[in-house]
Parts: structure tokens; sequence; C-alpha cells
């Protein structure tokens, strides 16, 4: 089997990098994202080891995987997995299903 090769969205990565600024300014520290980001980090490399770990979705080969409070959004093409959305269960649930109808 060949080694998976790991894509972030730009979405993705700005929804990833909002949390992180907004962890920064709220503790006035980076220790929390930096954490965070090593958590986020160890639950991929699971993903790759495995892909169909996470939760299948309502959505179009939009699968999801539980980070605490995040959820992890991906979808896998062949060799590929494609990190499509970072997403704080905390927010508004309609946030998210808007978000899920544009991928």
């Amino acid at each position: 089997m060949a080694e998976i090769t790991i894509f972030w969205t730009k979405t993705a990565v700005k929804q990833r990098n909002k949390t992180f600024s907004y962890w920064n300014k709220r503790n006035k520290s980076t220790e929390y994202s930096k954490k965070l980001n090593k958590n986020i980090k160890e639950r991929i490399i699971l993903l790759k080891s495995n892909p169909k770990l996470g939760k299948q979705t309502d959505f179009k080969r939009t699968r999801m995987i539980s980070l605490g409070h995040y959820s992890i959004l991906y979808k896998v093409n062949n060799n590929q997995l494609f990190i499509t959305g970072f997403w704080d269960n905390r927010q508004d649930p309609k946030k998210l299903l808007t978000f899920l109808k544009l991928k």
C-alpha cells in the first residue's frame, strides 16, 4: 500500500490559524496553540495509517474525526487525504452546515 499524502485546503488552514490566533490573544501566550497543533499532527498521523477512522458525515465523501472540542473534516481520494476543515464544535452548528454545503 502506497503512503498517503496529506493536503490542507486554504479554508482548513485559515480555520486552524484563526483558532490559534484566538487562543494566543485570549491566553496572551502561544502555549495552548502549540499543544493543540501537536495534537492535530498526532491525529493526522493516525488518519494516515487508517483513513477510514473518522465518522462518515451526511456530506459527499466527507469524514470527521474528533479532537476534544474540535473536529477535523477530511476527504480521502486514492492515496491522498485532504483536510477540508478544522471546526470548533462549540460554534453554532448552522455555521458548520453552511460550510459543508459549500464543499
